[in-house]
């Protein structure tokens, strides 16, 4: 018998879901993923779900994925081998065997809160519903990706970047600044730039976007360092904080 043990969510034009994430890197991925397993109707979208919570580095050895984490369950799962494809593979059918998690393929390009929940608009169909909706969009919010002398409008692994969808937070008022990470080269594979635009300080109130009521960041879309651990932390943190916000009095 192939797929979940119980269905995902299955949505219909309209549909509402509690909380839709986009980007399915480390961040969005684990988030995603303890929302649905707490009981929530999640919306996970990414440009690429081939790329689903793919890492910076081809082998997972060294990573120090936090325990309790979707990625160290994984991890444990495929000991010793530390190959980063095989993870990937391991990754992304435990994700889709999760009762509670719609996975979309598409291109996010803007945002409009309403009363009781955010309007979501992408390049290749109908408009999108959530209660709430994260942003885990790592390095892809305007990116830029240098390889030598040659750049392409992209962000890590030559994805289409999110132009649009930075222009419509700045449009929303949002200061957005410029940031910059550097991956070393590895084996046969060159050394790369990218070049993104993050949240400026100020602009945040721990998650939450101050300018936009239900809208979160998570992840390297936010300033500061980060790390694997801290990614995969913040998401447990801001799960926690979302589901104690769905048990509050209204």
């Amino acid at each position: 018998m192939f797929g979940p043990p119980t269905p995902r969510s299955r949505p219909q034009p309209g549909h509402l879901y509690d909380v839709a994430v986009v980007g399915a890197g480390l961040g969005g991925t684990e988030l995603a993923w303890r929302l649905a397993r707490a009981g929530q109707d999640v919306l996970l979208v990414s440009q690429a779900l081939d790329h689903l919570g793919n890492l910076y580095q081809p082998t997972i050895q060294g990573a120090a994925f936090p325990e309790g984490s979707v990625f160290a369950q994984v991890e444990q799962q495929m000991a010793p081998d530390t190959d980063g494809w095989t993870f990937h593979r391991l990754l992304k059918a435990e994700i889709e065997a999760t009762s509670g998690i719609h996975l979309l393929q598409s291109t996010v390009t803007a945002l409009d809160e309403e009363d009781d929940q955010v309007v979501i608009s992408t390049w290749e169909g109908p408009k999108l519903h959530a209660r709430t909706v994260v942003l885990a969009v790592g390095a892809f919010l305007k990116g830029r990706l240098l390889i030598g002398d040659t750049m392409e409008d992209a962000g890590r692994l030559s994805e289409v970047a999110y132009d649009f969808l930075a222009e419509d937070l700045i449009a929303s008022g949002v200061w957005l600044i410029g940031a910059e990470q550097t991956a070393a080269g590895v084996d046969a594979a060159p050394a790369y730039d990218v070049r993104f635009l993050t949240p400026a300080p100020g602009e945040l109130d721990g998650f939450r976007i101050k300018r936009l009521d239900r809208v979160r960041m998570l992840g390297r879309c936010m300033p500061g360092e980060h790390t694997y651990g801290s990614v995969l932390r913040d998401a447990a943190r801001l799960a926690a904080e979302l589901l104690d916000s769905q048990r509050e009095p209204t």
